[in-house]
């Protein structure tokens, strides 16, 4: 059985199987490798054995899996497809680590390299400010607050404290004038001069 447009045949297990099967390849005409994943992830492993076993090391045994599912070397977890992200160029088909562990992995990654903070130091802040907001004392704070012209990280927030905070972009006068507007004490600008105005202190 030759190829068709909706499968090609397998150098390796001579099998004609649909074009999912095949990890892609830039290189090959069809944008397809020769050999289907699943040989494709044979031949690597045991060729790996091979290279592991001469140079005297163990191999760990890969477990038996139920169809349909995949083992996380992140978390340790066996987990179907479905919590999984596709990727074209791996053996299986899949990413190696699971979708879980990848949202855990990006928001490290986004600590470190938005504010220079590890989860253990944010979660450090949290503890010192006895587990809430310092601003509205609202409990679990998440959202990172930092000095837009320094850098430094000053505090976590919860997200409305850390969103007003943005809003007012951190003018201290503004802030001000907010707390003396909320106290009942309205103010107007004077008008000095056409088109100038003074504040009130």
């Amino acid at each position: 059985m030759s190829d068709s447009p909706d499968g090609k045949r397998c150098t390796g297990c001579k099998r004609v199987l649909p074009l999912t099967s095949f990890a892609a390849d830039r290189n090959r005409r069809d944008g397809l490798q020769v050999r289907c994943r699943r040989c494709v992830a044979d031949y690597s492993a045991r060729h790996y054995r091979r290279r592991q076993e001469a140079k005297g090391r163990a191999v760990r045994e890969k477990p038996d899996l139920p169809a349909g599912h995949k083992l996380c070397r992140t978390c340790g977890e066996v987990k179907p497809h479905s919590e999984w992200h596709r990727n074209a160029s791996a053996s299986d088909g899949l990413s190696t680590r699971c979708k879980a562990c990848r949202v855990v992995q990006g928001r490290q990654s986004h600590l470190k390299r938005s504010y220079g903070i590890t989860e253990a130091e944010r979660d450090a802040m949290i503890a010192e400010q006895a587990g809430v907001c310092p601003i509205c004392l609202s409990p679990d704070p998440v959202h990172v607050d930092h000095d837009h012209d320094t850098g430094k990280v000053r505090g976590v927030l919860c997200f409305n404290c850390n969103s007003a905070l943005g809003k007012f972009r951190d003018d201290r006068d503004t802030l001000r004038r907010a707390i003396a507007y909320l106290e009942g004490n309205v103010w107007k600008p004077t008008l000095e001069a056409p088109g100038y105005y003074r504040l009130p202190s």
